[in-house]
Formats: C-alpha cells, structure tokens, sequence
C-alpha cells in the first residue's frame, strides 16, 4: 500500500499565517470591533489560531502534514474573493520561514561574495529548500531558475490558476533574499492547463 502524501508542516502553517495576516484588523476603527470581525475573517476565528498552533508545534519538531489537509486549506483560501493575495502572502512568509532554517553565516556570504561564487551556494539553499518544502525540484538553465512542482499543493484550488500565486511567491522572495534579485516569474507549465508538472521560471541574476 502507497503511503499518504505528506508536505511538510511549514506549507499549511504559511496558508493560515497569510490569512491571519490579511484578516487583522488593519486600523484602530476595525479594532473596536474585533469581536465582530471574528465572525466574518476566517483569519481571527479560534479555529485558525488552534491550527496555527499546531502546526508551528509540528515543525519545531521537524514533523509533516497529510498533503490533504494542504489541499483543503488551499481550496478554502481559493474561495476568498482575495484568494491571490493570500497564496501570494503565504509563499513570502513560507520563503522568509525556510530561508531561516540557512546559516545566518552562509546567507550573509551568499550576499557579500562576487555573483559568480556566491550563486553556486545560494543556488544549492533554493534546491534544499524547494525539495523539504515545496516537494519540488530547483534546477539552473543559462541565467535562469527553474522550479518544477510535480504535484501542486494549490493548482486547482481557484480560478484562473490564482492558487499558482503561491509557488511564484515562493520563487520570487528566495531570490530576492538569496542574491538580492528582483527578476520577473514567467509560469511556464501548468497542470491546469493539462501539462505534466507545473513549472516557474525567474532570471538568476542581481539587481
């Protein structure tokens, strides 16, 4: 029998820090009315916060998660009129979270090196990263990284490909904390469009 897919914890926990972070009340007329808020921010209900919890308790402890309880996650953010913000959100704090996981030592080398020592080690931290995260795979092509997602966490979890939002945060925050880049992402693949794999590409060069 096939054991159950699993992500690790970090992924969920990022979907439900991002709409705690989009739900909180944002000026001091909306926090007069927290109580209320609650019954309408998905982000502010005890149910969040409890998972929240569980799920920071999971990866301090270096645990994964059913990759189904990911995809429901994933599908009831896709409901939200708001949806692409959120994935968006969430892959920046999934990068910030990982990236924390590097040597304080190895980031501020990668930053401090020439482009053309410091990209050997930034690029051997995105490839950890996006295979004990993402389940993916960061490879080089010219200029370029690719990051290849075999089986998508969000892929139809919204309309209009908005649940890709994710994994094109991800790729865009790592390299601009790695090497300080700011290149655009291209979705070259899709599963939704009944491609194999899905699949971002973004130039792998300083600003």
């Amino acid at each position: 029998m096939t054991a159950p897919a699993t992500v690790d914890a970090l992924l969920p926990l990022s979907l439900l820090e991002a709409v705690r972070s989009v739900d909180a009340p944002h000026d001091d007329q909306d926090a007069e009315y927290v109580p209320e808020l609650r019954n309408k921010r998905l982000g502010l209900s005890e149910t969040v916060y409890a998972q929240i919890r569980r799920y920071t308790a999971a990866v301090k402890k270096s645990h994964r998660a059913p990759q189904e309880e990911a995809v429901a996650l994933a599908r009831l953010i896709g409901r939200r009129a708001d949806a692409q913000e959120v994935f968006a959100s969430a892959g920046r704090i999934l990068a910030q979270q990982s990236l924390e996981t590097t040597s304080p030592v190895t980031r501020r080398v990668i930053l401090v090196l020439p482009s053309l020592l410091a990209r050997p080690l930034a690029l051997r931290e995105a490839r950890r990263i996006a295979s004990r995260y993402l389940n993916g795979r960061i490879r080089r092509v010219g200029s370029s990284l690719l990051l290849e997602i075999p089986d998508s966490v969000t892929v139809d979890s919204a309309p209009h490909e908005s649940g890709c939002a994710y994994y094109e945060s991800v790729l865009r925050e790592l390299v601009r904390l790695l090497i300080g880049g700011s290149g655009a992402v291209e979705h070259v693949r899709c599963a939704a469009r009944g491609e194999s794999v899905c699949e971002w590409r973004v130039d792998w060069r300083r600003s």
